[in-house]
């Protein structure tokens, strides 16, 4: 097999806690963020996964918006505001990136991609003298297609190559089926020089080999293989043995 020169665009971050006033406050005081001095990125994928309210969406949410990317989602060149919700933990971020520039790039966040939506349809409602940005993404309107359908059109059609992603629980609007065919086209992507950062709770799209996995834990983010995260372990224990653990939790076992 050929092999792939594979690209890093992103090589690590550091917070500088010299600059920080108040560490026991939001967004510091986060599991995922307390304990940072500097995490490393892998050339193809990194993961960061952990419970809800841990801080991984607040940590690349952070490093999205330092890299230059909209806070709601999009690409560089996207700069609409619907509400003020992120940190401001960027502003305190340090990157290290590498020589080689990324030409394309995108920060997904579900619970915001259908402000993203919105947007294109409105700039295309706009004149000008390009063609519309919604051929980017397959030419059909992204608020016509299902959650799942339209993130995959960004997938396929807006994601091209030579760049930095940085995906938010993009599992929220995927299938099972659909999270193996994001693996595919990840895998396509990657060939072609592009580096992803996902926070995700889905197994299924943390299995890409060769990744790394820092999980969130009470001592800060520790770098785990695969089937040691959480995820992978209650996932399992779950589909070996369904019914012993539904009597547990359903309390169905009789005396």
């Amino acid at each position: 097999m050929r092999s792939v020169d594979f690209a890093t665009y992103l090589i690590s971050a550091s917070i500088l806690w010299e600059k920080v006033e108040k560490r026991d406050q939001y967004p510091f005081a986060l599991p995922a963020i307390s304990h940072i001095s500097e995490i490393k990125f892998h050339p193809k994928v990194t993961y960061i996964v952990g419970e809800n309210g841990s801080g991984k969406s607040t940590l690349v949410e952070a490093l999205a918006i330092a890299w230059g990317f909209n806070a709601e989602g999009g690409s560089k060149n996207f700069n609409f505001k619907t509400h003020h919700a992120h940190s401001n933990l960027h502003d305190f971020l340090r990157l290290v990136k590498s020589p080689r520039r990324a030409r394309d790039g995108f920060f997904l966040r579900a619970e915001s991609y259908f402000n993203v939506e919105t947007t294109i349809e409105n700039l295309d409602a706009e004149p000008g003298f390009g063609p519309p940005i919604i051929d980017s993404y397959g030419g059909k309107s992204l608020h016509k297609q299902s959650h799942g359908e339209s993130f995959f059109a960004l997938l396929e059609n807006r994601f091209g190559g030579h760049g930095l992603y940085i995906l938010d629980e993009p599992e929220a609007a995927l299938s099972p089926s659909r999270q193996l065919s994001m693996l595919s086209r990840m895998h396509e992507l990657i060939a072609q020089k592009s580096q992803f950062i996902i926070a995700t709770h889905s197994p299924i799209l943390m299995s890409y080999p060769d990744a790394w996995i820092y999980q969130v834990s009470k001592r800060g983010l520790d770098r785990v293989e695969y089937q040691d995260t959480e995820h992978y372990q209650v996932t399992r224990d779950f589909l070996n043995r369904p019914e012993v653990m539904l009597d547990i939790l359903l309390d169905r076992q009789s005396d």
